[in-house]
């Protein structure tokens, strides 16, 4: 008690400062105010001192900065595992047959909400159990430049870029790596995300790869219909025989059907399909026959 009055709740922060018995009553809240203190704005009887609000802004930008350090930990620790994933897998698939890809586990999801029945069919086989012939085909319908570009054909990204423009009929300019690293790893999609991966797995599967592994695995997970992937599935289920004893006819009538093949059907060809046979033909005959395939490297 000072002078009849309640001491007030931080009276011994003045303890040690003599009060004059007979003096005026002292306002012990101007007093705080004038050593530094602030009054509450909700509660006058609250009072807190400079030094400790200060203390706690510090402790408060310590926690900040505590939590975004926490934050890049995190994400420094996700992106490592993500590469370290990707590395893996393409090192695995350098070696080992491809049991199933991206983009036959996005048509298996698509088919649980589909009233039509699916039947997927597939089955690996070693590029030397493929005729040649397919080979030469899919890169004289695909990707003409394959054994000498590095995963991207800058000339055929250009020229498609300028047909697009003026043409209704888009044409695209992915090559077998792209659509390889897209069909393994990927899905099927329209995004600058899908893209910006698809990029990325096209450089490690180059950089890891020889082409003719890229061929090789390529080959046996292309989609050549509704629930049919590879050539040896393609093959069975269109001519009822082994992908090794594959035609040049028939080898580019399944290359004919790749632009979409789900549209498009080797077993029924259209007039079009039919058309891009012949041209894929003629376009095998021109880049050297089997002999491509013979000498990819790897």
């Amino acid at each position: 008690m000072v002078n009849g009055e309640p001491a007030p709740p931080c009276a011994h922060f003045l303890a040690w400062k003599p009060f004059a018995i007979n003096a005026a009553p002292i306002d012990y809240l101007d007093t705080l105010l004038a050593l530094g203190s602030a009054r509450h704005k909700d509660d006058p009887t609250q009072v807190s001192l400079p030094w400790a609000h200060e203390r706690w802004q510090t402790g408060g930008m310590a926690n900040k900065r505590g939590w975004v350090r926490r934050l890049l930990v995190w994400a420094g620790w996700a992106v490592g595992l993500f590469l370290a994933l990707n590395l893996l897998l393409v090192a695995v698939f350098r070696f080992v047959p491809v049991p199933v890809s991206g983009l036959m586990i996005q048509r298996r999801v698509e088919s649980w909400s589909s009233d039509k029945p699916y039947a997927s069919h597939h089955r690996w086989v070693p590029l030397e159990e493929i005729s040649p012939s397919l080979g030469v085909a899919v890169i004289a319908a695909e990707d003409q430049n394959f054994a000498e570009h590095f995963g991207f054909d800058w000339q055929a990204i250009e020229k498609a870029v300028q047909h697009n423009e003026t043409s209704r009929r888009k044409r695209g300019a992915s090559t077998v790596s792209q659509q390889t690293a897209k069909n393994l790893f990927l899905w099927n999609s329209r995004s600058w995300a899908r893209k910006g991966l698809e990029a990325w797995f096209t450089l490690l599967i180059e950089v890891g790869w020889s082409k003719k592994r890229i061929l090789e695995v390529y080959l046996n997970i292309v989609e050549f219909g509704d629930g049919v992937y590879g050539a040896e599935a393609a093959a069975r289920t269109t001519f009822g025989k082994s992908a090794k004893r594959l035609t040049p006819s028939e080898a580019a009538l399944l290359a004919a059907v790749l632009p979409n093949p789900r549209k498009f059907h080797a077993k029924a060809p259209s007039e079009y399909i039919r058309g891009r046979q012949t041209w894929i033909l003629g376009q095998m005959r021109q880049l050297g026959g089997e002999q491509v395939v013979r000498e990819l490297g790897g």
